[in-house]
């Protein structure tokens, strides 16, 4: 096996293992998709580990961060720079992270350039709220943190699927289909989150409209979709949404999450229903 193909077969399977929500609906993507979509999602999850680290600290994090998307921003980015960069925290930081220029070398020569800007642009966002320590205290506050750590995902997949067959979307109905799907894991963590002493609900708003929020955003997603008709991209979009808006009705009936034989049975609807 070559070692592309190797690389490529790890991504996948790291893929498996951090992704609850994006590995099935990647898997059914037309090979270039896969390969590129795997690789997009695989170097934002590098950063978000970072971002969502128990064990650094915000000013850790912050110069890590800013410092991966100055490398991310290069025209070549430096495997040896980032590799040094990321040394003294390897203990402590998860594989996706650590193989960040594996991820890259498996992304499509036409579109790395894209990945590569998305992701840097959400590693200074993600810096950017660990220096305010991710207090939210506005809905415009959660408006931009959801749009650094997740509406981004949304556009650079807007940008994927037309590089790959000249699909059109709605980049402002792709930043609140990302927007929806984040708020669902706002909601779902809600306590989690409390007992490490961080709250992404804005100040003075009540849970019920922090499901409003989530829906209202939601909805846009499905918005979104319509410009899409390229079959294996909207099962794709179809997935997740479906999801989020059953573990949103979940939450609402007092429930942590859905089981896995539901989300299970979700992905066969909709792969039946295509």
């Amino acid at each position: 096996m070559s070692n592309e193909k190797k690389i490529q077969k790890e991504a996948m399977s790291m893929l498996k293992d951090t992704s609850r929500t994006f590995y099935i609906p990647i898997t059914l993507l037309q090979p270039t998709l896969k390969k590129t979509v795997a690789s997009a999602y695989l170097c934002m999850r590098a950063i978000d580990e970072i971002e969502d680290s128990e064990v650094l600290l915000p000013q850790t994090k912050n110069y890590l961060l800013r410092a991966t998307s100055s490398l991310l921003n290069e025209e070549q980015f430096d495997a040896t720079a980032y590799q040094e960069l990321v040394a003294p925290h390897k203990d402590v930081l998860p594989e996706v992270t650590l193989r960040l220029n594996d991820w890259l070398s498996t992304c499509p020569d036409g579109i790395i350039h894209k990945v590569k800007e998305f992701t840097s642009t959400m590693a200074t966002g993600m810096a950017d709220w660990a220096e305010k320590e991710w207090v939210i205290r506005t809905k415009e506050d959660l408006d931009d943190y959801t749009y650094y750590v997740a509406g981004l995902v949304g556009v650079m997949l807007s940008d994927i699927w037309e590089w790959h067959d000249g699909t059109k979307t709605d980049r402002d109905l792709a930043i609140a289909y990302g927007r929806g799907l984040q708020t669902v894991n706002i909601l779902r963590n809600v306590e989690e989150d409390k007992e490490r002493g961080v709250s992404f609900i804005p100040d003075g708003w009540t849970i019920s409209q922090t499901f409003d929020y989530a829906e209202a955003n939601l909805a846009l997603g499905d918005e979104y979709m319509k410009d899409i008709s390229t079959k294996n991209i909207l099962l794709f979009c179809r997935i997740p949404l479906a999801l989020a808006k059953k573990t949103l009705k979940a939450l609402r009936s007092g429930r942590e999450k859905m089981s896995r034989a539901e989300v299970e049975q979700t992905v066969e609807e909709i792969k039946v229903d295509r």
